[in-house]
């Protein structure tokens, strides 16, 4: 079962850090931070400036707070036999797989016996989750039902709800609480100078709004606990620091899933025990939800020797995102990607039939696209796009009042058929310019970011920002010189005089059973980028599909 753990204030070597710290002096100081985080978003180029002023705040609370931290007597090796113990006197599954340490990938599952691709190996009943709804039934539920902040935040909720079960020595959850990490590899967690190894890049803005997100967070809810009358219960009331708060918002960020409710009718943020230790590798979505038995269940990704480590697959996430939000970085990453907002300027002449058509197709005139890291290198959403926007007026008043314009329209994001010889060459010469641009922007060239990954005193974290700044410039790359090589071919086509291949009802066949992103017509495809425009208006956890598992560090 493990050493028997307690809770119990963390020792810190001295207590005059925390002694001389009054109710008073610690609420001006919170109050301070709150102000901070909630004042308006910096102007272009002061957003490193507001970074460091926020976490010199959020250090200073930190040194003020050592040593009162809840922890448990004991590591957490200890405690994985008690999480398996407790899993099978819960319903779950426990043959054929155990936990076991895999060195740089951390802990995961190891097959105990051989396991058959696609053979149900894993199910956890709801009861063993954490999810909004037992959060509502526990301590925490008088609090949730005051503050609408908690409601409109599931992922805030459930990081409360974790830390006010880890204060509670009665917790049926402890043995789950007892088997997570210490400490995550979040960005949460890097070092000021290893943050500042992303500077430059696409995902530096969502470092930085994560962790001012999350200090406001801690900010709100610290006063909210000290003075609101339903939270004068909790476990919390005594001990809530900030370290408290970044370890119970990485344990959610990096093992949140979304599940049914218990009447089936909406879907819920959960935490999945035992499950959620499985890591990550190419492949497809294995896991479901049965309503019926009311269990989360889990079938083989492939075949599985006795000994070999179970992985799973977390969806379609980009490095860049699982750097921030899972604390790893996928070398093999099939889905890797890096973000480019394009728009048509409202101030350019052509800009409302521009518009128009783009409407047609489903597409905004402003949009947040992706480069691929993989084949194709764009997606018919943005090939259709920069059609669009590289169109002279006459192929745009083709498109709107020509003959056959709703097949135009229909075949925008299709690769067979160009709009014209002229217009592929412009769009390809864009991409190749922009690209170029965009690596323009990097403090270091890609070179210099292969040798200094080739230091062994590097630390995990520096390691793994170098090695995400480097994947966005070998995307950015790529892409350049796939809109070089495209430009010339299109520019022979132009040159040989070639025929302009025209699309026919006849040709329907070349939009189905293709390459999805290169061939489906564009107005029956969804965006991809709806994650990252949710990004962009401030959403501070993506939301993924129904049942992908969202966990990085095991």
């Amino acid at each position: 079962m493990g050493k028997k753990s307690r809770v119990k204030t963390q020792k810190s070597g001295s207590s005059s850090a925390n002694a001389a710290v009054t109710p008073k002096e610690m609420m001006s100081i919170i109050s301070e931070l709150l102000q901070k985080c909630s004042s308006a978003a910096p102007s272009a180029g002061k957003e490193w400036e507001e970074y460091v002023q926020i976490r010199t705040l959020v250090e200073r609370i930190r040194k003020k707070q050592k040593g009162i931290s809840i922890v448990f007597e004991g590591n957490r090796e200890e405690y994985l036999s008690e999480l398996m113990s407790w899993a099978r006197e819960s319903g779950a599954s426990s043959d054929g797989f155990t936990v076991a340490d895999f060195g740089s990938e951390g802990y995961g599952l190891q097959a105990t016996r051989d396991i058959k691709a696609e053979e149900l190996f894993l199910w956890i009943p709801r009861k063993m989750l954490m999810t909004v709804e037992s959060a509502q039934n526990s301590v925490l539920g008088p609090l949730y039902n005051q503050d609408r902040i908690l409601q409109a935040m599931d992922n805030v909720t459930l990081a409360l709800h974790l830390l006010c079960e880890r204060g509670d020595p009665a917790s049926f959850w402890l043995p789950y609480i007892h088997s997570l990490p210490q400490e995550y590899d979040t960005p949460l967690y890097y070092q000021q100078e290893d943050v500042q190894l992303l500077l430059g890049t696409q995902a530096m803005q969502d470092v930085l709004s994560q962790y001012k997100n999350t200090a406001r967070q801690y900010a709100y809810f610290y006063k909210l606990v000290q003075t609101h009358p339903s939270a004068s219960k909790l476990p919390l009331k005594d001990s809530f620091t900030f370290d408290d708060y970044r370890w119970a918002v990485s344990s959610v960020m990096t093992r949140q899933n979304q599940i049914p409710t218990k009447d089936g009718s909406q879907v819920t943020l959960a935490l999945i025990p035992l499950w959620d230790m499985c890591n990550h590798t190419n492949g497809l979505i294995t896991t479901g939800y049965n309503l019926e038995d009311d269990r989360c269940e889990c079938v083989a990704l492939q075949d599985y020797k006795e000994n070999e480590q179970i992985y799973i697959f977390y969806g379609t996430r980009s490095n860049s995102e699982f750097v921030i939000h899972n604390g790893f970085f996928f070398q093999d990453n099939a889905h890797d990607r890096v973000k480019i907002k394009l728009g048509v300027s409202k101030s350019e002449r052509l800009y409302a039939m521009k518009a128009e058509v783009l409407a047609r197709a489903g597409i905004p005139a402003s949009c947040i696209f992706s480069l691929n890291g993989n084949e194709p290198p764009i997606s018919a959403q943005l090939l259709a796009f920069l059609r669009v926007f590289c169109m002279t007026e006459e192929e745009l008043k083709d498109h709107l009042l020509g003959e056959h314009a709703i097949n135009k329209i229909f075949t925008l994001g299709n690769s067979e058929f160009p709009v014209s010889w002229e217009n592929e060459i412009k769009l390809w010469m864009f991409l190749e310019t922009r690209a170029a641009l965009l690596l323009k922007t990097y403090k270091t060239t890609t070179e210099e970011d292969i040798s200094m990954l080739e230091k062994p005193d590097l630390s995990l974290h520096a390691r793994l920002a170098i090695q995400l700044r480097l994947a966005e410039k070998q995307i950015l790359e790529k892409a350049s010189a796939n809109g070089r090589a495209k430009r010339l071919h299109f520019q022979e086509k132009l040159e040989e005089g070639a025929a302009l291949p025209c699309y026919e009802e006849s040709d329907i066949a070349l939009l189905e059973n293709t390459d999805a992103d290169g061939k489906l017509p564009i107005i029956l495809r969804k965006l991809e980028e709806v994650v990252e425009e949710e990004e962009e208006e401030g959403r501070e956890i993506p939301a993924e599909e129904q049942n992908h598992l969202l966990n990085g560090d095991n």
